[in-house]
């Protein structure tokens, strides 16, 4: 889960972007003593997902700001259901509102995107994962999101797992040397506790591969005859993957083949921002 460092070292430099020498609109206009309240209401249909970060755009342009989050992350919302609740100055309500809005309407978005491939698989074995197609130094809200929204991370980074693709692949036989003696080498490097993937994109190289005792083998852009094909060739021996073309319309019969993982891009880079809105009301004096 999301830490308040971890929230904070985001939203602040947000809030930065957004008003590097404050905001000239309500300084100017916005008389200083003048409070508001203002309510994050759903457009539509989605599931929510950054409270927190909604939260943390007004706490951090004024601390007097008080947030009550009406809906926790991961609920199923209806067109009209109140968020959230905001009330504090009004010029920090307004200068906070569009950081809090982008945030909370981005992991949103991707929350739903995600419940929905989760409810199209529903009933199968498989499980909907993202991947590192993730908007640059937003990737641990994205992957709360996914979350959120019923998916399943993978790994976060290239740090805390391997996973070889088709052009380690080349380069790690380019020696002559067999895969699977290609493969067993290299892992003789690593600590005991290191998850290994590889990828693969022709039926033939699946029995290689398996050979050199790998954990989970992705199975990419095969077509649904071969991804049934290749997992009966696995036969439990590995986590099998699919990944590569997914999408609403394909993932359900993807998963069908038999596969415990699929993998899309799309949950993260994809998802349209869920339509929430700030309607606020000028507290009387």
């Amino acid at each position: 889960m999301l830490t308040p460092r971890q929230i904070a070292a985001v939203v602040g430099p947000a809030l930065d972007e957004d008003a590097p020498w404050g905001d000239l609109t309500s300084a100017a206009f916005i008389p200083a003593d003048a409070r508001a309240t203002a309510a994050l209401v759903s457009r539509v249909e989605g599931v929510f997902s950054g409270g927190s970060l909604f939260a943390a755009a007004f706490e951090l342009t004024d601390p007097t700001c008080r947030i009550d989050l009406r809906m926790p992350d991961g609920a199923a919302i209806r067109s009209g259901d109140v968020l959230a609740t905001v009330h504090g100055p009004a010029r920090a309500v307004l200068t906070a509102e569009r950081v809090g809005l982008n945030f909370a309407q981005r992991m949103s978005g991707i929350a739903t995107l995600t419940r929905r491939y989760v409810d199209a698989v529903a009933g199968t074995s498989a499980r909907i994962a993202d991947t590192r197609k993730t908007t640059p130094g937003l990737r641990m809200l994205e992957r709360q999101a996914v979350r959120d929204g019923g998916g399943r991370n993978h790994r976060f980074s290239l740090s805390d797992a391997v996973m070889l693709k088709d052009n380690h692949l080349g380069i790690l036989t380019a020696d002559g040397t067999g895969l699977t003696d290609a493969l067993r080498r290299a892992m003789a490097r690593l600590p005991h506790t290191t998850h290994v993937e590889v990828e693969v994109d022709r039926v033939d190289q699946i029995e290689p591969v398996l050979a050199a005792g790998i954990d989970t083998i992705m199975l990419d852009n095969f077509s649904l005859d071969d991804l049934r094909r290749g997992v009966g060739l696995v036969a439990g021996r590995a986590t099998v993957e699919a990944s590569g073309g997914v999408s609403l319309d394909s993932v359900r019969a993807i998963a069908e083949t038999g596969v415990d993982v699929i993998s899309a891009g799309a949950l993260t880079h994809s998802a349209p921002a869920l339509d929430l809105g700030l309607d606020l009301v000028v507290d009387a004096h």
